[in-house]
C-alpha cells in the first residue's frame, strides 16, 4: 500500500489516478489489476495502509472528532492568511467509492492546529471546507500543524458524499516520533509526504463506503440544459445552472455530473431551492 515496494503490475488506483490527471477514462484492460490505496512515490518500505480500493474493500477508517470541531467553516481551499507562519503544506488526493470510481461533489471539512499547536476556538483560522471536483479530486493549502501535549502531528477532516453518512477521521505524517506514543494514531491514515523546496507536498486518497458497480469510470457527456429544464441524471451541471424538479426550482452550487440519488432535494451541498 502507501510506500510499498513497486509491484510487478500497475495498481488499479495508479491507473485511475493517471487517467483522471490526463482527463481520460481508465483503460478497460487495466481495471482488473490488484489495487493499492495510493500511487507509489518511491521504493522505501512502509507499514501497510488501508484502504485498498477494490470491489467491496474496506473504506477509510474513521477516527474520533476530538474536542475542537466547529460547524459552518468557510468555503475555501486555502487556510493561509497574509503573514501566516509555518511550513507551507499542500494536501491533495482523490475520493473514491468501493469500486475505485471517483466521486464528485464530496464535502470535505478540514480543521487543524496552527504552527504552535493551538486551535482557533473563537474564529475560523485553519478551518475550511471544499468539494471534490467532477474527477473526485481535492487540494488543500495550509501549513504543517504544530504539536501539543498528548498528540502526534495530524489534520482533522470530515468527508461526506452526497446523500451519504459523514466519515470523520484524521490524517497523519510519516516519520513523526510521537506516532509511536499517540494512542489514537492509525498507520492506515498516513499521508505520503515529500519535500518541495521549502514547502511540503502530501497526498492521501479516501475510499468511502459508497457502493459502486465495478468497471471503468464512464466518461460523462455534457449536455446543455435549457432554462427551466428538468433535472436529469447523466447531465453535467455547472455552478449557477437552474433546473426544475418535483415542481420546484433549484440553482446549482457546485459543478458536477448528476447521478441517481443526487436529486436536488436530497443533496443540499449541490443544489439550493429558489
Amino acid at each position: 500500500m502507501d510506500g510499498e515496494n513497486t509491484p510487478a503490475h500497475p495498481s488499479r488506483k495508479t491507473v485511475l489516478r493517471a487517467a483522471l490527471a490526463a482527463g481520460m477514462a481508465a483503460p478497460i484492460a487495466l481495471m482488473g489489476v490488484p489495487a493499492l490505496a495510493r500511487t507509489l512515490t518511491d521504493g522505501s518500505a512502509a507499514p501497510e495502509l488501508t484502504p485498498t480500493c477494490d470491489d467491496g474493500d474496506d473504506p477509510t477508517p474513521a477516527q474520533t472528532e476530538g474536542p475542537y470541531f466547529k460547524p459552518a467553516s468557510p468555503l475555501r481551499t486555502s487556510l493561509l492568511e497574509p503573514g501566516t507562519p509555518g511550513t507551507r503544506l499542500t494536501v491533495s488526493g482523490y475520493v473514491f467509492g468501493l469500486a475505485c470510481k471517483p466521486i464528485g461533489g464530496v464535502l470535505m471539512d478540514f480543521w487543524q492546529a496552527d504552527v504552535n499547536g493551538a486551535y482557533d476556538n473563537t474564529g475560523y483560522r485553519f478551518r475550511g471546507h471544499q468539494f471534490t471536483d467532477s474527477t473526485g479530486a481535492f487540494a488543500l493549502t495550509t501549513v504543517v500543524p504544530g504539536l501539543y501535549p498528548g498528540r502526534t502531528r495530524h489534520i482533522h477532516v470530515k468527508v461526506q458524499a452526497p446523500g451519504r453518512p459523514v466519515l470523520t477521521t484524521q490524517l497523519y505524517f510519516p516519520g513523526e516520533p510521537r506516532n509511536n506514543t499517540d494512542t489514537i494514531f492509525d498507520p492506515r491514515l498516513l499521508m505520503t509526504v515529500r519535500d518541495a523546496g521549502g514547502a511540503k507536498e502530501a497526498a492521501y486518497d479516501f475510499v468511502l463506503n459508497v457502493p459502486q458497480d465495478p468497471g471503468p469510470t464512464p466518461t460523462a457527456t455534457a449536455t446543455t440544459l435549457p432554462p427551466g429544464g428538468t433535472w436529469a441524471a447523466g447531465t453535467a451541471y455547472q455552478a449557477g445552472a437552474r433546473v426544475g424538479y418535483a415542481g420546484r426550482g433549484y440553482v446549482c452550487l457546485q459543478g458536477h455530473v448528476a447521478q441517481p440519488g443526487w436529486e436536488p432535494p436530497s443533496v443540499p451541498a449541490l443544489w439550493r431551492a429558489v
